[in-house]
């Protein structure tokens, strides 16, 4: 049964597939694979949005790469989606950047896959988490970050830094209080997903997302966005823990691209800027908000995007 947010395509294989991380959690993924028929294909992983799963935009990603001859993986991170792990709604940046390895560690035996030419493809909260992996994870030839939010950063300092100090330390007697309430009711609270109904003042990126998750657009069943969203005291380790921290020693090469009009740009621009030498590239997209880059086929940059991987996986 296709249970993904956009249509099939017919000229690409595609099959469910597990495979899992070192922490032991079962991973459950989308594989799509071109009809063409060749010895060996350079693959993609691909994650993301932030509270999406696989049948949203990084299944409409995959689906496209493997168009273009690539084998391409969409797949749901720990605890959410299809695959594994309790508590149900938890996000790390650790776990979840290892997520983006475990899925190299997939592409890597596959027998139709060359496991010299791998890439990884996040978006949104992902973008993060896949440039967190470029950090690490030296098998990864070219990372794109799509419309990329620094999760460690606005978990800890707000949308456009404007929690302080003073502020941070209110949130975390917030969360930590949560912990207990969990604890006491053997159930994890959610911090809710976007906003349902949508207030007449909301914020255009607001819209925009309700626009995505909320209607038929983009809305599946088990995406966090689109329902009860993650636990609340998910926050506590994106607080205390930022990502890319050694991103000027990515030696790969990296595209960032965002929207002109998106309203997290700013994250994009500051993570590229740490970024070092001649095979990285920022590309923002004329007239693009957050998340024309989710699904809007006239807007992704797609033949960039092929032609960035191709380059440099030779």
């Amino acid at each position: 049964m296709w249970d993904k947010v956009f249509e099939k395509d017919k000229s690409v294989l595609h099959k469910k597939v597990k495979f899992h991380n070192r922490f032991g959690i079962v991973l459950v993924g989308d594989l799509y694979t071109p009809r063409m028929k060749q010895e060996k294909y350079p693959a993609i992983a691909v994650c993301g949005p932030f509270g999406a799963v696989k049948e949203q935009s990084s299944g409409l990603y995959a689906q496209e790469m493997a168009k273009r001859g690539f084998v391409a993986l969409a797949f749901d991170p720990s605890f959410t989606g299809e695959s594994g792990g309790n508590v149900r709604y938890v996000a790390s940046p650790d776990i979840n950047t290892e997520d983006f390895c475990a899925a190299v560690d997939f592409l890597s035996v596959q027998k139709n896959v060359d496991s010299e030419k791998i890439s990884i493809i996040g978006i949104c909260g992902w973008g993060g988490m896949a440039l967190n992996a470029a950090c690490i994870d030296t098998r990864i030839k070219v990372t794109i970050t799509s419309t990329m939010y620094d999760m460690t950063r606005v978990s800890a300092k707000g949308y456009f830094d404007s929690i302080d100090e003073k502020g941070r330390y209110k949130l975390k007697q917030e969360l930590n209080a949560q912990r207990i309430l969990d604890y006491q009711n053997k159930s994890y609270a959610l911090a809710g997903g976007v906003v349902d109904p949508l207030p007449k003042d909301a914020a255009q990126f607001v819209k925009d997302y309700y626009a995505y998750y909320k209607t038929a657009r983009g809305y599946h069943k088990r995406s966090l966005n689109s329902n009860g969203g993650w636990n609340k005291t998910s926050a506590l380790s994106f607080i205390n823990m930022p990502i890319l921290a050694y991103s000027n020693e990515i030696k790969n090469a990296v595209l960032m691209i965002h929207g002109e009009k998106a309203h997290s740009r700013y994250f994009s621009e500051t993570a590229f800027k740490n970024l070092k030498g001649k095979n990285k590239e920022l590309l923002i997209i004329e007239g693009a908000n957050h998340t024309d880059l989710y699904d809007n086929m006239k807007v992704i940059p797609f033949d960039k995007i092929e032609k960035f991987i191709r380059k440099y996986i030779k």
